[in-house]
């Protein structure tokens, strides 16, 4: 059965295939049809295939076992391709809107209007690979597969912007050749929001924000069963790409023998690991129940 992180390979190949067949045909159909909404979606995918490499590589790094060099792993991979594939998408908005404004200062022909055909082939095609790609990021909770997936409903968006201008400028003819090239400004505008978007949740994983109650309230509750366990007083989690790393202190009978504690944690650690598949690493500190804060 395949892996969260195999899961994630796949999909960023699955990507990084589709996106090199679009952006030959986009750059094809952008040429010969003299749009450069289309021409500046094949830039994006071009630049598609190097975030889904980006995103591969990251998975696989973050796939590797704890050693002597890196004692909690190698997840944090996940979360700096994320953000990497964030920046890729910042800059693809940034020299798409400078592109955009530099075209609608300057006259030419309208587009053809068989590009729209294309055009609407790629939203659609774009759109089921970001829901596919979406839905596995969200199982596996990997942030790079969803900024990835995220560059596919980019895609779908300036497609669909450039769908509106070539349509405009088709039916309206003369004086209409710029709206174009207005789409592709106004799609650029909606990527370099969801590229700051992801880029800021990538930070916050990277800084060890705490990754919410959906995550820490379901450890509580497995940890607070466990026989022995009186209450608990602290929680930490912290993120490392798709996995977690927890952090518990646990209250016990203060007249519990050091062995008998020990094995109270081992038993924390084991029901905490069986319950979240996810919860790589699980440090358990033991104190006296009934005795303040605890040290």
């Amino acid at each position: 059965m395949p892996t969260d992180f195999d899961r994630g390979v796949r999909s960023a190949q699955l990507s990084m295939i589709s996106n090199a067949v679009l952006a030959l045909v986009k750059l094809v159909a952008g040429v010969l049809g003299n749009s450069y909404a289309l021409i500046a979606d094949a830039v994006e995918s071009s630049a598609d295939i190097f975030s889904s490499l980006i995103v591969w590589g990251g998975l696989r790094i973050a796939s590797r076992d704890p050693d002597d060099d890196y004692p909690f792993g190698y997840g944090k991979a996940e979360t700096v391709a994320s953000a990497t594939v964030s920046l890729m998408l910042l800059g693809a908005a940034i020299g798409i809107g400078i592109e955009a404004v530099r075209e609608v200062r300057t006259p030419h022909h309208a587009p053809a209007a068989w590009t729209l055909v294309v055009l609407v082939a790629v939203v659609v095609i774009k759109t089921y690979l970001g829901r596919r790609i979406g839905a596995v990021g969200a199982e596996v909770g990997s942030t790079a597969v969803k900024a990835d997936s995220w560059h596919h409903f980019s895609d779908a968006i300036t497609s669909a912007a450039a769908f509106i201008g070539i349509s405009l400028a088709v039916w309206n003819g003369a004086g209409w050749e710029a709206a174009d090239d207005w789409a592709a400004l106004v799609a650029s505008a909606v990527i370099a929001f969801n590229g700051i978007s992801m880029l800021r949740t990538s930070m916050q994983d990277l800084m060890d924000r705490h990754p919410g109650v959906d995550i820490a309230m379901p450890v509580r509750r497995v940890a607070e069963v466990v026989p022995g366990v009186a209450a608990i007083e602290k929680l930490h989690v912290r993120r490392a790409g798709i996995a977690f790393h927890v952090e518990i202190h646990v209250q016990a009978d203060a007249a519990m023998s050091l062995f008998d504690s020990h094995a109270l944690g081992g038993a924390v650690k084991a029901a905490i690991r069986a319950a979240q598949p996810r919860v790589r690493g699980v440090l358990v500190h033991m104190e006296p129940h009934g005795d303040g804060d605890g040290v």
